[in-house]
């Protein structure tokens, strides 16, 4: 039977966003996220991250350092008792400079080949899923496969007409709560 789950933005979702994040030591959990992604895991309900890492491409880091910054992520969740259940990323871009790299593709968001690989992974229906994220770029991904998209926007800024707004993560985790278990 297929199940729901959380798809999650990395950059400004889950930690401070760093133009091209190249180092593990600046990894910082923003507010509300261990507590957020706790609550899911205590609902069995997956949580997976889907982020474009186009810095790859770029030639600004390559996969074993991206590796390093996931594994760190990993380990600062998991001392607050919390835990990711897969990172998907992409490392295209069309502009890199990374041949392996530079090309246009369908895992890019707002592409929807990072979903469709989770879903297989985890047999997820991506119609019930929801994915949180900063920008409208993460809606329109979710949107693609029929799921719901929630916009994180901490201030009274730009909403998306089609997108559920909230200010917060743990906003967010409670109104899929309250969505998914009646």
């Amino acid at each position: 039977m297929l199940r729901t789950g959380v798809f999650l933005d990395r950059d400004d979702t889950i930690i401070r966003d760093v133009p091209y994040l190249s180092d593990p030591e600046q990894i910082e959990l923003l507010p509300e996220v261990p507590g957020a992604i706790r609550l899911l895991n205590e609902n069995t309900i997956p949580v997976i991250i889907i982020t474009n890492q186009s810095g790859i491409a770029r030639g600004l880091l390559d996969e074993e350092i991206l590796s390093a910054i996931h594994e760190r992520l990993v380990g600062l969740l998991a001392a607050k008792v919390a835990s990711i259940d897969a990172i998907y990323y992409c490392p295209h871009h069309p502009a890199g400079t990374v041949a392996a790299y530079a090309m246009a593709c369908a895992c890019r968001k707002p592409a929807p080949g990072l979903l469709l690989r989770a879903a297989l992974d985890f047999d997820l229906d991506l119609p019930r899923c929801n994915l949180m994220g900063d920008k409208a770029i993460d809606i329109e991904t979710i949107q693609r496969v029929g799921g719901k998209g929630i916009l994180l926007s901490p201030s009274d800024g730009p909403r998306i007409a089609t997108a559920h707004t909230r200010r917060t993560i743990g906003n967010a985790i409670h109104w899929i709560m309250e969505d998914l278990i009646p």
